[in-house]
């Protein structure tokens, strides 16, 4: 822990003269400190002081998610000495879970932290800046982002919303969700009240599913009372925290429409025009920490509480290869309807299926080969 500490106060120290040594380029050095007083950053000390509100679709009880906006608030502090901050509001305090892109778009606040598939209502576009079924790993999709042309493509439809989004965390591979009982066939779909994100309630609905949209912090109640039969959320460490396994035995696996789930800040473009040069690099930078610490985290924890799961009685269950295969048709059937009537949709699928298919011919030689002996061994 104390190294860990160690290397990221001297990232922050790093960045921030990274960050004064560019924004020397947009000023004039301030004249020097008077041997009687103590020197205030010269680049920092001219900016102004700028306060914003973060609105957060996610709970507090969430710690690696909601986390990831606690951090980047802190960190943009750290590296303007003080001078911009980010006050992070959870879910429900300003607006609930699930309008969070909405607030940005109209100013209420200034920053969201929240998932862009949470509104595949307004454009199912939305959906590659999270995931889409049968999609990329969170390092693929880091590729596609940082190397690829995902940022560019996602930046420019996102002017469509007046928004300037950055990555902000990744949860990983997902699971299936929780059941309250077992599920066989394709036939046992039929009727099921899902509580599921995005792309792929329109996958599970062409079997028969009815798809249910709802945050986070609302589920556990849902689950509970019947009035959905299952749902899933992110994977062991959070739902150990939300309690679905009280409730719903049958843990399934693997989440197929989340092979990762980027998380991402949605920030004003009005309100991040008006930073200035050193607060714009600050507000960069902390959305990367951010999102690889997020990563990291999970890929920790999850394993820990997965073994916790199955101590207090959890049944795990793969998905069968009658489900996977019929979800992978309804996929491909999905992508070809989309593409034919949202023009936005089909421009960025194209450079999306084909850089996903060149990762999977990669992948399917090295890491997959890999994980597939040395994985299903111990040490």
């Amino acid at each position: 822990m104390e190294r860990r500490s160690f290397l990221l106060k001297a990232s922050a120290v790093a960045a921030t003269g990274a960050l004064a040594a560019c924004g020397k380029e947009d000023k004039p050095a301030a004249p020097a400190a008077s041997a009687s007083a103590p020197a205030a950053p010269a680049v920092v000390g001219s900016n102004p002081a700028v306060e914003w509100r973060l609105a957060s679709s996610f709970p507090k009880s969430l710690d690696t998610i909601y986390g990831g906006a606690e951090l980047l608030s802190q960190r943009v502090k750290e590296l303007t000495d003080g001078k911009f901050n980010i006050k992070v509001f959870a879910a429900g305090e300003i607006v609930p879970g699930l309008q969070v892109l909405d607030a940005v778009q109209n100013q209420t606040v200034q920053i969201g932290h929240t998932a862009g598939y949470y509104y595949f209502g307004k454009n199912p576009t939305l959906c590659f800046d999270t995931t889409i079924p049968f999609g990329l790993t969170a390092r693929q999709q880091n590729a596609w982002m940082m190397q690829g042309n995902g940022m560019k493509l996602m930046r420019e439809f996102f002017k469509e919303y007046n928004v300037v989004n950055f990555m902000g965390g990744n949860t990983c591979a997902q699971m299936g969700g929780w059941f309250r009982k077992e599920i066989k066939t394709v036939a046992d779909l039929q009727g099921l009240k899902y509580r599921v994100a995005g792309f792929a309630g329109v996958v599970l609905a062409r079997l028969g599913v009815v798809p249910q949209q709802i945050a986070g912090g609302d589920i556990y109640p849902a689950l509970e009372k019947g009035t959905i039969d299952a749902a899933e959320w992110v994977g062991p460490y959070d739902d150990e925290k939300l309690g679905f396994y009280k409730v719903a035995p049958y843990y399934y696996y693997p989440g197929w429409w989340e092979g990762s789930a980027q998380l991402s800040f949605y920030a004003s473009q009005p309100e991040f025009d008006k930073l200035p040069p050193l607060y714009k690099r600050a507000l960069e930078t902390a959305t990367i920490e951010a999102h690889t610490n997020m990563m990291a985290k999970y890929d920790t924890v999850n394993p820990q509480a997965l073994a916790r799961l199955l101590e207090n009685g959890v049944k795990l269950r793969p998905f069968s290869k009658e489900i996977m295969e019929a979800c992978f048709k309804a996929t491909q059937e999905a992508y070809a309807d989309e593409s034919a009537k949202n023009p936005s949709f089909k421009k960025i699928f194209e450079d999306w299926r084909v850089f996903r298919n060149n990762e999977a011919a990669w992948f399917n030689v090295a890491e997959q080969s890999f994980s597939q002996f040395s994985f299903t061994r111990k040490l």
